[in-house]
């Protein structure tokens, strides 16, 4: 069995070598790896609504499968959840919806994601 570091995941018998992290801006990040964790700036996205980012990354392509979840990051709002993963040529768009009934997001959420070629 191998040992887990900071610098892959893994994931049953296929060990990630290649992810990190990013931090995002008005909606946006770069980070060109097969796995990562974007963090977000500071959200207030309405209830109900959504926020998109869009990750430029050199691993995707219009025909990958990018898989990604959410967690909150300082946000204290629970119900945020991943709505679509829309993938192009060198980057993807994951929305994410703020599922709470009445309260605004109000810190950053966590992006995690990965890439299948």
């Amino acid at each position: 069995m191998e040992k887990i570091s900071n610098s892959k995941v893994v994931v049953g018998a296929l060990a990630i070598r290649n992810k990190d992290t990013a931090t995002a801006a008005a909606g946006a990040a770069t980070l060109s790896k097969q796995a990562g964790t974007v963090t977000t700036e500071s959200l207030t996205t309405a209830a109900g609504a959504e926020y998109a980012l869009t990750l430029t990354n050199t691993f995707v392509a219009a025909a990958s499968v990018v898989l990604a979840s959410v967690q909150n990051g300082d946000n204290t709002t629970a119900g945020a959840y991943v709505t679509s993963v829309t993938p192009a040529a060198g980057s993807v768009v994951i929305k994410v919806k703020n599922g709470h009934a009445s309260a605004a997001l109000n810190g950053t959420l966590k992006i995690a994601f990965f890439v299948i070629p």
